[in-house]
């Protein structure tokens, strides 16, 4: 008997969760598989109650269920709550509990790039459900000053309070300066788009773009003038490796996984320049 696993989001029609982690489960002889499947936003509580009546043992959250999905779990995690986003449950023995490795993905990919975050100042662009674990993550590693821009001010206040970082008005991007510049819109996904201008951008020694298709963004392309840029799979790869982690107790096959969700996304970015 396989147990079973999968993703909720809508869309998740080219995710890349289930390739990285079916490998993985079969890389390491586990009888399990990974699924995506698309749960709209009115049809969430319901599918809450299907992953129990199913018995699925665990599910990736993506958009844009993150800070929905907390409503209708069992248990949250410590961090999850303080972050307030789930991007991972874990079904056990039918109490649904959630997690958020999102933010432990973030401090890896700047890891593996051999980038100290303590004592640097960073500027976040976007105040959405993505920038929380960003927040989490600059903050465990001591960042020295955090500023958010967004188009919405109130929504980068809310961050302010929650968060204690400074929120700073869209319009005064022009002037933003500082060490790492990390890009947590949806904006550059799948077109030639970029929020922040060139001008900024070459303010920064280090870039991330958490879009991953394209995987070099236009917002990463430009940066990469100017120093090091790290792309949004890396954040994908690592907060997945936790994931499987927390579900099986296992260290998985990371660099066999990284491998096939590169040459998964440019595939897919082949399909999307046709």
């Amino acid at each position: 008997m396989y147990e079973v696993y999968g993703i909720i989001g809508d869309p998740v029609s080219q995710s890349l969760s289930p390739i990285m982690h079916n490998l993985a489960f079969k890389e390491k002889n586990i009888r399990a598989v990974y699924g995506a499947f698309r749960v709209s936003a009115d049809h969430l509580a319901k599918a809450v109650e299907g992953i129990k009546a199913l018995n699925i043992k665990g599910l990736s959250v993506t958009i844009p269920h993150k800070e929905k999905i907390m409503e209708y779990l069992d248990e949250i995690d410590e961090i999850a709550y303080e972050i307030g986003a789930v991007n991972t449950i874990l079904n056990k023995e039918g109490i649904l509990k959630g997690y958020n490795t999102d933010w432990i993905g973030v401090i890896k990919a700047f890891e593996v790039n051999e980038v100290e975050l303590r004592d640097k100042k960073v500027v976040v662009i976007g105040a959405g459900g993505a920038s929380k674990a960003v927040l989490y993550a600059f903050i465990k590693s001591k960042a020295k000053e955090i500023y958010v821009y967004n188009r919405t001010f109130e929504r980068a206040k809310i961050l302010e309070e929650k968060f204690k970082i400074t929120a700073k008005p869209w319009e005064e991007l022009k002037n933003a300066e500082g060490d790492i510049i990390i890009q947590t819109t949806s904006v550059g996904l799948k077109s030639w788009e970029t929020p922040v201008e060139e001008d900024v951008i070459s303010r920064f020694k280090v870039a991330m773009d958490i879009v991953y298709l394209p995987l070099k963004t236009k917002f990463l392309s430009i940066a990469e003038k100017y120093g090091k840029i790290i792309d949004g799979l890396q954040m994908l790869l690592y907060q997945g490796v936790e994931q499987f982690k927390l579900w099986t107790g296992i260290e998985p096959p990371v660099e066999l996984m990284k491998k096939a969700i590169y040459e998964e996304a440019k595939r897919i970015e082949k399909e999307i320049l046709k």
